[in-house]
């Protein structure tokens, strides 16, 4: 986020944070307000507020310190002003002491951010009223998986990976659920992320006979893989994780370079209204800005439909399909997205695009 971008989303947030309206729903929205996590903490209070204030809700802030045992002072104040439903939460060490006094409360909370399978988990065990907006902790390898199942089952496949924890925990995945199917890679290998060529790795793939290539690694090492192998004419079909969402340098991403990562909310039809409102005020909606509006929907939607059978509000957004935003959004069994969010996109003419063709 630029600064000017910065600045713009902190004055929201001071507007957000000041301001109440004398309303039925009172949402709580907790994000980080100082420190480091200031700037994607203001993108969820700009986005939730924008949905409140438009209301006429009461918008009750909370600042997040993502502190451990930070979370039961955080239920308190939330409990304290009498707030009905929470969204935000950019950290689990938040959800983790903050579920069992907003469970006791009634309080269901909507995050945008935390994917932890374990905490999950341990809400369910426990009753604890928690919706996970973020995809799950897996979502992306299974997307991965899927695609490369479905497209290119019949092609000699390599998988690469650049040595961080998170390139290798994603391929390692995407390997063992391959190998699971009978498909098993030509070629894998741990590449030296960064360099400023990788002629020697694209020449070993040729030699490997691979035609299709997942990275798990960053977009900046994915272009100059793209263009080496241009540069020495082998062609390889390369498919990259969400880590593709990112500034397109200092390399630019060749086109056709194919990735497995959220969509872009703001270039949604649904949204279009939404976006135009927000850049109108020098806002940009990216990040968590159009997520955290979309749990504001969720969760008037859902307080409009306790209200007429006065059953609690979290009974109300498990089971329902919600138009939001960023699109259908509906909970499964297990409180998280019914569909994976994660969407095969191709780089084309400046930005990723929906593939909507078969790879050939």
């Amino acid at each position: 986020m630029n600064t000017l971008r910065g600045l713009a989303l902190l004055l929201m947030l001071l507007l957000a944070a000041g301001e109440c309206h004398a309303a039925g729903l009172i949402v709580g929205i907790v994000a980080p307000q100082n420190g480091n996590l200031a700037p994607i903490g203001a993108q969820i209070i700009a986005g939730a507020s924008a949905k409140v204030q438009q209301d006429g809700d009461t918008i009750v802030t909370i600042d997040e310190t993502c502190a451990e045992n930070s979370g039961a002072a955080i239920a308190d104040a939330l409990i304290n002003a009498k707030v009905q439903v929470a969204v935000g939460f950019l950290c689990s060490e938040t959800l983790e002491g903050a579920l069992p006094k907003l469970k006791d409360a009634n309080i269901p909370a909507i995050t945008v951010s935390v994917r932890s399978r374990i905490l999950m988990e341990d809400a369910l065990k426990n009753g604890w009223p928690l919706y996970r907006l973020a995809p799950a902790d897996g979502a992306e390898a299974e997307k991965i998986i899927d695609v490369i199942l479905r497209e290119w089952a019949a092609a000699p496949i390599a998988l690469i990976e650049d040595g961080t924890i998170h390139g290798r925990e994603l391929t390692e995945a995407i390997r063992n659920a391959l190998e699971e199917k009978g498909l098993k890679p030509v070629f894998t290998d741990t590449y030296r992320p960064g360099q400023e060529q990788q002629v020697a790795l694209v020449r070993r793939l040729r030699k490997a006979g691979a035609t299709k290539v997942f990275v798990g690694g960053d977009r900046s090492d994915v272009a100059v893989i793209a263009r080496d192998a241009a540069a020495e004419k082998i062609h390889l079909d390369i498919l990259g994780g969400d880590a593709m969402r990112a500034a397109d340098q200092p390399l630019a991403l060749a086109d056709g370079v194919l990735a497995v990562a959220l969509p872009d909310y703001a270039a949604r039809p649904e949204a279009k209204a939404v976006v135009d409102a927000f850049r109108a005020r020098s806002v940009e909606p990216e990040g968590y800005v159009l997520p955290a509006y979309a749990a504001v929907e969720i969760a008037t939607k859902a307080a409009s439909d306790a209200g007429a059978d006065d059953r609690p509000i979290a009974q109300h957004i498990g089971g329902t399909a919600f138009e939001t935003v960023i699109g259908k959004v509906a909970f499964n069994a297990g409180h998280e997205l019914a569909d994976n969010p994660y969407r095969l996109l191709q780089w084309q003419a400046g930005s990723f695009v929906p593939a909507n063709t078969p790879i050939e």
